[in-house]
């Protein structure tokens, strides 16, 4: 696919979006509030595809989400706040002054000394803390991986995954104490400890924890629905079943 294609594709897309506020009685209502619910569906669309690793629909959603970064820009330009050139630009400029070992004359050995890198250059552009990065809005899984992946650029870190499963152990301990005290604000404390702890530890599996329950989530789903499906072909449903016949159920689904 030629550059010059590819530039007007785009150009077209902002043209109709052009073309769209000023004749669609829908697109003319929309403000950068009442786009930023919609903005936040299309991205979680975009993950769902990821997960099902379903490169049609990853495609579509980048369509959809491109759609909104446009929109956000024309409303930008609107306000006289900023241009989609602007807004490009800013983000070319971006990349290479965080990309010294590219573009300049910085030497790095592997992928962790330029996180490390890219976390300094954001120090040194105003951030106050290295945290700052992290998203407020960020679902709390989400959140507690960036957040450990951010505090390792300064060497807050373990170092090895044995470490990190004692401190799940220990944090597990904690729990159960809190349980025997039967004070509720303490078990949630002990338990959101303990779950920041399996995030820790699934980083250092390399694995996506947030995925990594999806993935669970979307298993239990299908079993769950089969099970009523099931159920449904033995002339009954859910409810007039004890838990054992259910059990024997979703172990029969397991299987399969």
């Amino acid at each position: 696919m030629s550059t010059s294609f590819v530039e007007n594709q785009f150009l077209r897309l902002v043209e109709i979006m052009d073309e769209l506020r000023e004749k669609c009685p829908w697109d003319k209502k929309q403000t950068i509030q009442t786009l930023r619910q919609l903005t936040i569906e299309e991205t979680y669309e975009l993950t769902d595809a990821i997960t099902d690793e379903d490169w049609q629909g990853i495609k579509e959603e980048l369509g959809d989400l491109m759609l909104h970064l446009v929109f956000y820009a024309k409303i930008g330009a609107e306000k006289n706040k900023f241009t989609l050139q602007d807004v490009i630009m800013g983000v070319c400029e971006k990349l290479i002054n965080r990309h010294p070992h590219i573009y300049g004359d910085v030497k790095v050995a592997d992928e962790e000394e330029v996180k490390r890198n890219w976390e300094k250059l954001k120090l040194k552009e105003g951030k106050k803390s290295i945290l700052s990065g992290v998203p407020k809005s960020l679902p709390s899984m989400v959140k507690a991986m960036r957040l450990q992946e951010k505090a390792k650029q300064v060497g807050f870190e373990w170092e090895n995954k044995e470490q990190v499963w004692e401190k799940v152990k220990e944090e597990e301990n904690e729990l159960f104490e809190a349980i025997k005290s039967n004070n509720k604000e303490h078990i949630e404390e002990e338990l959101g400890d303990y779950f920041f702890s399996i995030v820790n530890f699934a980083r250092f599996l390399q694995v996506d924890a947030d995925n990594a329950l999806e993935l669970t989530n979307k298993k239990f789903i299908s079993r769950f629905t089969k099970m009523e499906i099931e159920a449904l072909k033995e002339g009954t449903d859910l409810n007039e079943m004890t838990l054992l016949e259910m059990d024997a159920i979703w172990n029969k689904i397991k299987k399969q």
